[in-house]
């Protein structure tokens, strides 16, 4: 990678993120660290305004935008197919959100590119449709606001129990979407699937994120096979 190209993506990947450290950078641009802070540097002097210091991060300061991009064949291609992977596994408010800005995004192509990408062969068919997703919307608005949830639940021996939870975050493995939350009754993390989730309603109670019981609490505690857990 020519350092002009390496520059812009370290802009683009700083822009990109709420922080961003060396170590990131280095992996993604495959060089060193020492590299990235020279970099950094250089991009600084000549007023990019990255702020953070070594051994923190790095983030773009409020305000600050590169111009218009144009997307490379390859990358448009991929976010066709990224749509269509993700439609049919996103509730109905988000799928079509998501449509929407794709199709944002291949409008400012040229239209040979913009033909090329859409004709991809690559597809995702449904051919059920989930009951589960109808769930998902409204998890994502609790999580987003930070409200209780009070739900009717089913495991895997079908007993039947009744939660008050924090949610935290919606995990799908391939097969299932699942629910990482803080359960106040069993006072720990629990995952709960979404598929034998058989009533969800918001509290209308709000909670903040506390020591202990915050999302990255939660995925310390579960590691790698964070949603697969049972109710306990």
């Amino acid at each position: 990678m020519r350092r002009a190209d390496r520059l812009f993506q370290i802009v683009q990947l700083v822009g990109g993120r709420r922080l961003s450290t060396a170590a990131f950078l280095a992996k993604r641009l495959e060089v060193s660290e020492r590299t990235v802070y020279r970099d950094i540097a250089d991009l600084q002097r000549q007023g990019v305004p990255i702020e953070g210091e070594a051994g923190v991060g790095y983030r773009l300061a409020a305000g600050f935008r590169l111009p218009p991009l144009m997307f490379k064949p390859e990358e448009a291609a991929a976010l066709v197919a990224a749509t269509r992977l993700a439609q049919n596994r996103l509730d109905p408010a988000l799928a079509l959100a998501l449509g929407s800005a794709v199709g944002k995004v291949l409008g400012v192509l040229p239209p040979l590119a913009r033909t090329q990408a859409e004709a991809l062969p690559l597809y995702a068919p449904s051919f059920t449709e989930d009951p589960v997703l109808a769930h998902l919307q409204t998890l994502r608005e609790a999580i987003a606001t930070r409200q209780k949830l009070r739900l009717r639940y089913r495991d895997a021996g079908d007993a039947a129990s009744q939660r008050t939870v924090r949610p935290l975050g919606c995990f799908f493995w391939g097969e299932v979407w699942t629910l990482g939350a803080w359960c106040e009754l069993r006072a720990d993390f629990r995952s709960f699937r979404l598929d034998r989730i058989t009533a969800l309603h918001p509290q209308g109670e709000r909670f903040r994120d506390e020591p202990g019981r915050a999302l990255a609490d939660f995925l310390r505690h579960a590691g790698a096979d964070a949603a697969r857990l049972e109710v306990g």
